[in-house]
């Protein structure tokens, strides 16, 4: 069944892009990367503390349905994952990656459904820029070879 929710379907492109066979530690850093991004840009508009009144609603219920993500924390500046990125190595990614899916999705629906959706199309695309740029491969760097081929002589 295809989903037509737009927010489920823009954290699905998400998680498809920048998580999806990835290990969970590498998982939860970049969601914790891509939050901080929804986070900044909403924080344009609205404050600290109801960005972090809309969080702990969103945490509660991620938690009741995905009691994996307990250790999440909720700070000022947006979420943490240092807890959960500890126990990374026994978190179950497909297990995991639908709880950063919901998490995401629940935080869009809730801050759409409080400004009409006017921050929508702003936090769709800061979302599927960051999934872009995470979904890059790393740069390598250039070998001692390959520096002094293309360095100045």
């Amino acid at each position: 069944m295809a989903d037509d929710h737009p927010h489920r379907a823009a954290a699905r492109r998400w998680v498809d892009c920048a998580a999806a066979d990835l290990p969970p530690d590498q998982a939860l850093q970049n969601f914790e990367a891509a939050f901080a991004v929804l986070w900044q840009r909403a924080n344009r508009t609205l404050s600290d503390v109801t960005l972090m009144a809309i969080l702990d609603r969103v945490l509660y219920d991620a938690t009741e349905r995905f009691p994996m993500l307990s250790p999440l924390e909720i700070e000022p500046n947006g979420l943490r994952c240092t807890r959960l990125r500890a126990e990374a190595p026994a978190l179950d990614p497909p297990r995991l990656l639908p709880a950063l899916e919901f998490v995401i999705a629940e935080f869009l629906t809730v801050l759409g459904n409080l400004v009409a959706e006017i921050l929508t199309p702003a936090l769709h695309a800061e979302l599927a820029e960051i999934a872009a740029e995470q979904a890059k491969e790393p740069v390598q760097p250039l070998s001692p070879a390959k520096e002094d081929e293309e360095g100045t002589p």
